[in-house]
């Protein structure tokens, strides 16, 4: 029987089109923390855990209003760790993968961390479904989205308090807060990724029905399913073929791929399955 690594690399090869979609999983490889429950979450926050607030509870924008230099303490402390952490090996050969699709690939990701984009992926080939945490947006909701780049945040690290100047609007010079979906959240502009969106409907629309898409999603849980529901519903729709790769919820519908695993180490083995199947050709 042949394996499912093996069935992977060879959905991956047989690829016209590529889709790779990606929850909060795939950044742990890369050394983000785990906060799925409140104490992977408190390890990392410890003064938070002191507070004894959840990561829903802190991922509210009702802290800009009430408490900006928390909210932004939480909010720069995750800047600053996204900024500085270098995407793992399994991006590159995820870039590698698409660009050998006569139609690429695209980006589909829950995650705010913009560790795609610093590993090299197209911004036009990407769909961030949450926002992202480098762009701002004002709270009083002056329109247009802007960039955090040049944007620093000094945290005090023992109290997850920011200090100093906060940022700012530039059109109004109020109070700046990511360009993140957060809980409870009626203020997120949505504009810039609604037009990513609208690219990935096009894309999409562009492959022929007898194009083989292939889905790789890599750490996407259950918990908030959006990430699953796109790969599940394309299967259904248009014969995709999904390998999922998840630590604990790798659960596929019939004839596709599960791996209980992790992103970086699983992308790794299908890579070097796809390299030496390619070894063995005449």
């Amino acid at each position: 029987m042949i394996s499912s690594i093996a069935r992977a690399a060879l959905a991956v090869d047989e690829a016209d089109a590529l889709l790779i979609t990606a929850g909060a999983g795939m950044g742990v490889d890369s050394g983000l923390p785990d906060f799925r429950g409140n104490e992977g979450f408190w390890a990392a926050y410890p003064p938070i855990a002191k507070l004894g607030h959840s990561f829903a509870q802190m991922a509210n924008p009702r802290w800009f209003h009430s408490d900006p230099t928390l909210a932004w303490g939480f909010y720069g402390h995750r800047l600053n760790l996204y900024r500085s952490t270098a995407p793992h090996a399994g991006f590159a050969g995820l870039k590698r993968w698409s660009a050998s699709c006569a139609s690429g690939g695209f980006v589909f990701t829950s995650n705010v961390d913009g560790a795609f984009v610093r590993a090299g992926f197209a911004d036009e080939r990407m769909v961030e479904c949450h926002g992202a945490i480098d762009y701002l947006q004002c709270l009083r909701r002056c329109p247009g989205i802007f960039s955090a780049s040049g944007v620093q945040v000094d945290v005090d690290e023992s109290t997850f308090r920011a200090s100093g100047p906060l940022p700012s609007c530039p059109q109004c010079g109020g109070l700046a807060r990511p360009n993140v979906l957060m809980f409870g959240d009626s203020g997120w502009d949505s504009r810039r990724t609604d037009e990513q969106e609208a690219r990935l409907a096009r894309w999409l629309e562009s492959l022929s029905a007898s194009a083989k898409l292939v889905i790789v999603e890599c750490g996407a849980g259950t918990a908030i399913p959006t990430v699953r529901m796109l790969g599940e519903q394309l299967c259904r729709r248009r014969g995709a073929t999904l390998i999922r790769i998840n630590l604990r919820e790798a659960e596929v519908p019939d004839g596709q791929i599960a791996f209980f695993a992790g992103a970086k180490s699983t992308l790794e083995a299908i890579d070097a399955e796809r390299e030496q199947r390619r070894s063995q050709l005449p």
